[in-house]
């Protein structure tokens, strides 16, 4: 079985164990499926910018051509900056873009992925975002009406909590560190000034999130395309945006969104 196309991030549906597609081309792939078999993917030297299509010698910020970066609402500052944000001023890339994204209910939440993690998404993009960060665990700490807001809120946090993800933590898939969420969220909460606790989340609900693996690794290391062309290896694990591999490598399929390559299992 052979599929070609351009690479994009892994479609996922929350589910025990949570269920990965895998859009290359017009196809999309059921990776689940792939745990224990032998792939191959071949990158063949072509990448196309995810948002104008075409071809570019180098991807930045997972996937745009060098005029996309600087122009695309999908590559604006506000999308890794939340705080950034200045839609509800009338100030955006593409404003019929920022009221559908930026305009909306958006959540500050608390995921565990190898520590107590803050965190910013979109409300239709739960339990997504969580899943994509390689979280094992998530709550939702407030909800705003739009994306600047809860950006300082996530700053104001980060006093206390980190905003990142150690990779290979969370790939090795070692224990997280005791933390009870819901008095985390209280802290949380009880960190904020007064005008910003009253966008404190009304639910104190849980996501709990099980990751596809035969196994994880005792160590691991990361795969490029541009270093290595063709990766050919035993599909032992998916988490986060990342294929595990028998051999303890991992490929961060986000990371090469617009590379054409091959697939063959």
């Amino acid at each position: 079985m052979k599929i070609e196309g351009n690479l994009l991030k892994m479609r996922v549906e929350q589910d025990r164990p949570v269920r990965y597609f895998l859009p290359l081309g017009e196809q999309e792939i059921f990776l689940n499926d792939w745990l224990g078999k032998e792939i191959s993917l071949f990158f063949n030297g072509r990448i196309n910018c995810i948002s104008c299509g075409k071809l570019t010698k180098t991807s930045f910020g997972q996937g745009f051509c060098y005029s996309c970066l600087q122009t695309s609402p999908e590559a604006s500052e506000s999308v890794l900056r939340p705080e950034l944000s200045k839609a509800h001023f009338g100030i955006a890339r593409d404003l019929e873009w920022a009221a559908r994204h930026d305009l909306i209910d958006h959540y500050v939440y608390l995921a565990l992925s190898s520590d107590v993690k803050v965190g910013v998404t979109r409300n239709h993009q739960v339990p997504t975002r969580w899943i994509d960060q390689g979280a094992s665990a998530a709550l939702i700490v407030a909800q705003t009406p739009n994306r600047h807001i809860a950006g300082v809120i996530e700053v104001w946090l980060k006093q206390f909590y980190t905003d990142k993800t150690n990779w290979r933590d969370m790939l090795l898939n070692k224990p997280d560190k005791e933390a009870d969420l819901l008095e985390e969220k209280q802290n949380a909460l009880r960190f904020l000034p007064a005008e910003l606790q009253k966008y404190a989340a009304a639910t104190d609900e849980i996501t709990r999130i099980e990751y596809p693996a035969l196994r994880f690794p005792e160590k691991i290391k990361s795969l490029s395309f541009d270093k290595q062309p063709e990766i050919r290896d035993v599909l032992t694990a998916i988490k986060g945006q990342y294929l595990i591999f028998d051999s303890g490598s991992a490929l961060n399929v986000r990371k090469h969104s617009g590379y054409h390559i091959s697939v063959t299992v």
